[in-house]
């Protein structure tokens, strides 16, 4: 697991210790980035709200987001973001948020450019976080929510608040892209 582009390409990222963490794969994490590029800028700024180890954060960091917010309820995920964090000296740049995904979306204190959601397969959550996002309205005018999950699942082209813009499979994973109703 390394960052693929940007100012700190070529990084190795500490590993999750278990398998209970399941990283986003290079080649996944490049195809997502390449189907969002238009989206980032040097002010964006993005929330991995089921961090794990950091990876998506930290990528959108070293192409350059302005502020990350980092969020994960297992506390080893945390630490381990952490430590990603300080070996990529991008502490300036990130905010982590310990705790539940919905008690991160409730510190949130501005708007987000760019959600990246990946939380563990079938438990439900991703759908009820993006309702969250909606009713909240968390998303920017301009924003997207990058939703990983199962290729087996179908996502719905339209949530409330939110519709789908795009919709990619890669072998097992499946990445969908949503983007506010209103626009």
């Amino acid at each position: 697991m390394r960052i693929i582009s940007g100012k700190l390409k070529g990084r190795r990222l500490a590993p999750p210790a278990d398998r209970s963490v399941r990283p986003t794969s290079d080649k996944v994490k490049e195809a997502i980035f390449s189907m969002i590029a238009e989206y980032m800028g040097e002010d964006t700024v993005c929330a991995d709200v089921f961090s794990g180890t950091g990876n998506l954060g930290l990528e959108a960091i070293s192409r350059g987001a302005g502020t990350v917010y980092f969020g994960d309820r297992s506390r080893e995920s945390i630490a381990l973001t952490r430590e990603n964090i300080t070996h990529c000296r991008a502490e300036d740049q990130a905010v982590v948020i310990p705790g539940e995904y919905t008690h991160m979306l409730s510190r949130l204190r501005e708007k987000v450019d760019i959600f990246f959601l990946d939380p563990p397969y079938g438990d439900g959550l991703l759908l009820n976080c993006m309702d969250i996002i909606a009713q909240r309205g968390l998303l920017s005018e301009e924003g997207i929510i990058v939703a990983e999950h199962d290729a087996k699942d179908q996502m719905p082209d339209e949530l409330p608040g939110l519709r789908k813009i795009k919709d990619k499979k890669y072998g097992s994973i499946g990445v969908s892209v949503y983007e506010g109703a209103d626009r």
